[in-house]
């Protein structure tokens, strides 16, 4: 019934229909505050994912969440993190982005290319279904759900092949803020290592924030800096990809086509018709909210900002990206995760050793 009311919810004002999830959203951001106060070694963007996911499993609260609160979380899980990654480029100069070098480029693009390679052979060797190999190898190599929801347009795919991919790697990019913290100083990574270790290696990029922040500042820059880099991947992937596999549709012929572009549609994606038809809503060549980052870099670089400014900048932005934390938290579906099947879950658990793997190894190369 909830899906029902989103369209009608959309000729309203949207802060009308997002009011309920983006106050739950602030009241989440105040606890996770609360939170950091009591237990200041619990980080508050780690303290807001937790909360997020404990309030879409309290029995109490979950029909609420997954109900009416649903268009308000869903717009602070993107667009307050879209936001929150733009402000973050007010704290970078220059310098930093240039200091990254053509040595992290060159690793980026490697672990791209290994990952997604990589992790579509395997899961055509473990016989997949469908266009899972191909959506779990792009969620992996690129950005996680929003990647497996353009690819899967572009390419026609099946709804219940989408949700399995990106019920999957949500799942291992939620664990990644977990554990790879864990692995900061066993590995022999220092902050800035650690953070292009996560900008290389974890999904989404709420995630990466919310992985990285555990490092500090200097983690947190390099990690979204790097994890940028993936971002600006995506619209050529897509694009070379919907080409790809559309091309053995064609020539199944125009029946077995037309099945497919008509089963196709998922509320995960972006969208709702079908692969042919999104073909020409395929992502921009850069997202919006990497221009707006590289343009707060460029103005920050020009010193003509007041440090007043950059404060308030950046508190605004630990409370912006708490709030979509909270709202990417309350997302995760723990029952649904563990559905996804035994051949997909061990294509990816390897692929998430694969790209972790990788990623570490380039950080050690190019440091």
């Amino acid at each position: 019934m909830t899906l029902r009311t989103h369209p009608r919810a959309s000729a309203r004002p949207p802060l009308r229909g997002d009011a309920p999830g983006l106050l739950l959203a602030c009241l989440g951001v105040a606890a996770a505050l609360g939170v950091h106060q009591l237990v200041p070694a619990v980080p508050k963007l780690t303290a807001a994912v937790a909360l997020g996911i404990a309030a879409a499993h309290l029995p109490g609260l979950r029909p609420f969440v997954r109900g009416a609160a649903r268009p308000g979380l869903s717009t602070a899980g993107r667009r307050l993190m879209r936001l929150g990654i733009v402000l973050l480029g007010l704290a970078l100069g220059a310098d930093d982005v240039l200091g990254l070098g053509w040595a992290t480029v060159g690793m980026v693009l490697a672990v791209v290319a290994l990952t997604f390679t990589g992790t579509w052979w395997l899961g055509r060797r473990l016989g997949l279904p469908g266009d899972q190999s191909l959506l779990v190898a792009t969620g992996y190599s690129i950005c996680g759900a929003s990647a497996i929801g353009a690819v899967g347009q572009a390419a026609g795919s099946e709804e219940e092949d989408i949700a399995a991919s990106v019920a999957l790697v949500t799942l291992c990019g939620t664990l990644a803020i977990a554990v790879l913290p864990l692995l900061h100083q066993p590995l022999g990574l220092d902050d800035g290592g650690f953070g292009r270790w996560v900008g290389a290696s974890v999904h989404d990029v709420g995630q990466v924030v919310a992985t990285a922040q555990s490092g500090g500042p200097v983690a947190l820059r390099e990690a979204v800096l790097v994890k940028l880099m993936r971002v600006v991947l995506l619209a050529p992937l897509v694009a070379g990809v919907g080409l790809a596999a559309r091309r053995p549709r064609r020539t199944a012929g125009t029946a077995k086509g037309t099945e497919a572009t008509e089963g196709t549609g998922t509320a995960g994606a972006p969208g709702s018709s079908g692969g042919r038809s999104g073909a020409g809503t395929r992502p921009p060549v850069v997202p919006l909210f990497v221009a707006g980052f590289l343009l707060m870099i460029a103005l920050r670089s020009t010193g003509a900002v007041p440090a007043g400014a950059l404060t308030l900048a950046q508190d605004a932005r630990e409370l912006l990206l708490a709030a979509a934390l909270f709202g990417l938290g309350s997302a995760v579906h723990l029952p649904t995760m563990m559905r996804t099947g035994g051949r997909i879950a061990a294509l990816g658990l390897a692929s998430w050793v694969m790209i972790a793997g990788v990623s570490y190894a380039g950080v050690l190369l190019t440091s």
